[in-house]
């Protein structure tokens, strides 16, 4: 199989199969644990502020079983197994076609009763991101893109659709944006934070699904992560390609799920992501 940006992998049928398996997965297993979770619902992964959850367990399987069932030769993968096996974090840009899902892409809100979080699932080429899907259970809606059909679409929850456009140019006194500045090496935010100041503001969600979402809708102007987790990010990179903006490693690479190291920066427009590297290249590369 060769995909191109006229072969949309998925038809209108699945597409609506897969959203429809997001929103009854939210409505299983998410949604009735908000700010319902017990001390024991709670552990930690990496860090004691990496939590996982009940909620996330839960709904990594159903939605792993689904599509499974519904694409049974493709390879589905979700963060929480990741997490129990890594060597599945490597093989991914191995396959032809593999879905990638993070079931509660803004745990920590998630679990602090904090109604920002979402469901990020990405269908990748190759590594390469093809299809791309940020839903907020809350509100019940979607940002959906397609290098197929070469969209980018908002779905609420009748189904009306819209085109997104990501955020003109700006000067960068004037630019807004998403640092990951806390899991930057100590040394890195010492060496950052003098320049943040040039910015007009950064801050963070806790939660790439809605960085991503607002940098689509044309409400920021730029996301900046360090930490390359592909169910983090591979349905973002394509959801800022189609809105209008570019997303690529800060060293010029195209973002693919094989990668480990480095800076990726996604930005509403090609003027605005080279002001933002011009900033960050000479910090983050050349110290």
């Amino acid at each position: 199989m060769t995909v191109t940006s006229s072969t949309p992998f998925l038809n209108s049928a699945e597409q609506s199969q897969i959203r429809d398996l997001l929103r009854r997965t939210a409505k299983t297993e998410i949604m009735p644990r908000f700010q319902n979770l017990s001390a024991q619902d709670v552990s930690t992964k990496s860090r004691d502020d990496d939590l996982v959850t009940k909620a996330d367990l839960a709904s990594e399987a159903m939605i792993t079983a689904e599509l499974q069932n519904l694409f049974p030769h493709a390879v589905v993968v979700g963060e929480e197994v990741i997490s129990k096996h890594p060597s599945l974090r490597t093989q991914m840009a191995d396959h032809e076609i593999c879905f990638v899902i993070d079931p509660i892409d803004g745990t920590w809100n998630f679990a602090n009763g904090i109604p920002l979080f979402g469901i990020i699932l990405s269908v990748l080429h190759f590594g390469r991101p093809i299809y791309g899907l940020l839903y907020d259970p809350v509100m019940d809606d979607f940002i959906e893109a397609d290098l197929g059909q070469s969209t980018c679409d908002f779905s609420d929850a009748q189904d009306r659709r819209r085109s997104l456009r990501t955020a003109q140019p700006r000067a960068a006194e004037d630019l807004t944006g998403y640092i990951h500045f806390g899991l930057l090496p100590k040394e890195t935010q010492f060496t950052l934070a003098p320049h943040l100041p040039k910015f007009r503001r950064t801050s963070v969600l806790r939660c790439s699904c809605h960085e991503y979402r607002i940098l689509a809708q044309g409400h920021v102007d730029f996301c900046l992560s360090s930490i390359l987790n592909p169910w983090d990010h591979a349905a973002g990179v394509l959801t800022t390609q189609l809105a209008g903006g570019v997303s690529k490693m800060l060293d010029d690479q195209e973002y693919n799920a094989w990668l480990t190291n480095g800076y990726l920066l996604s930005a509403s427009s090609e003027k605005t992501w080279n002001t933002v590297a011009d900033i960050l290249r000479p910090v983050l590369m050349e110290g």
